[in-house]
């Protein structure tokens, strides 16, 4: 199992992510690490502004070609130049690509969902060379689709698309919630993938936070493999995540003992 970490942004502005940035780069420093981002509160900021409208259909927007248009340039050429652009200014030498460069997503579209597709496989080829040369890559959440088009797709699909198809050992969904909750709204240290798909069978875990779980338990396809949903704004939010099994909620495909951070 690889010791490269995958955490996943939300695509806020760069000043909200600063602290996350610092995060990041200084975990750069003593591993491997792949960053994706999200971008959807500035897509439909951008969306609102050119009045197309917004539609959302179990927590994943709903692409048509006006909205695909605006989504790539916010994500790749706004949210994604932003962070490497921040990470660079930390000495980080982060490289800015998406899915679509090297054909390294291999994805398939969402049925109903228009031009959205979901994360089947990775060529990894193209990351891994990156990480040898000791590089950080900012990912951004665009990938085309069996037919060749491009196609916007889940920010939390994509982090665990890269952290099953790398075999990583961690995988961090850095959010606007401070984990998963249960009936009662207490939140919850750890699921297992079975219970979690209970949680979502019975209505527990709803919108949003279907597809995150449903992300998340892609990525556990190997032993000891965890994937950490936690509030991106608490403070030392990355380092706690790695270390700290009370901060936000840790997935594992089964009950297990945690495997520590290094």
């Amino acid at each position: 199992m690889s010791e490269v970490l995958v955490v996943k942004l939300g695509g806020t502005t760069i000043a909200d992510q600063r602290q996350v940035l610092g995060e990041v780069a200084a975990v750069a420093r003593r591993r491997p690490v792949v960053l994706v981002h999200g971008g959807g509160k500035r897509i439909s900021e951008w969306l609102d502004r050119l009045g197309v409208p917004s539609t959302f259909e179990g927590g994943l927007r709903v692409t048509d070609a006006a909205s695909l248009e605006v989504a790539a340039a916010v994500l790749r050429g706004v949210v994604n130049s932003e962070l490497v652009a921040g990470l660079r200014d930390l000495g980080v030498d982060a490289v800015g690509l998406s899915g679509v460069d090297g054909g390294m997503l291999v994805a398939e579209r969402v049925p109903g969902m228009g031009l959205v597709a979901h994360v089947v496989g990775l060529r990894r080829d193209l990351i891994d060379s990156l990480l040898v040369g000791g590089q950080v890559p900012v990912v951004a959440p665009l990938a085309r689709d069996e037919d060749g088009i491009v196609c916007n797709v889940n920010a939390d699909d994509v982090a665990a698309g890269i952290a099953g198809g790398l075999g990583a050992r961690q995988l961090v969904l850095l959010t606007d919630v401070d984990g998963v909750r249960d009936a009662d709204g207490q939140r919850l240290d750890s699921l297992t993938a079975g219970e979690a798909e209970a949680l979502i069978d019975n209505g527990t875990i709803a919108g949003g936070m279907v597809p995150k779980i449903r992300a998340a338990l892609l990525a556990l396809g190997w032993d000891g493999a965890e994937a950490i949903i936690a509030d991106a704004s608490a403070p030392e939010a990355l380092a706690r995540a790695l270390d700290d099994p009370t901060f936000g909620t840790r997935l594992t495909a089964s009950r297990s003992p945690r495997v520590g951070a290094v």
